[in-house]
């Protein structure tokens, strides 16, 4: 299972359907645009940044 590389904690980045995954160790996913979706993603536990992403969606493609 992967961890964060400050607090040490373990994180999932999907929601799952096994029993064995904590929501809690869900990697916060903020999303913002409209076109253009921005995507950061942090710890929730210790609240660091772990990495952004970004993609086209919204109007273009038909994704939320």
């Amino acid at each position: 299972m992967a961890k964060c590389p400050y607090c040490k904690q373990p994180l999932t980045l999907e929601k799952t359907v096994r029993d064995s995954i904590d929501h809690r160790e869900e990697v916060h996913k903020d999303v913002a645009g409209l076109v253009k979706k921005e995507i950061m993603y942090s710890c929730p536990h210790c609240e660091s940044i772990l990495g952004f992403g970004f993609f086209l969606g919204g109007l273009l493609t038909g994704r939320p």
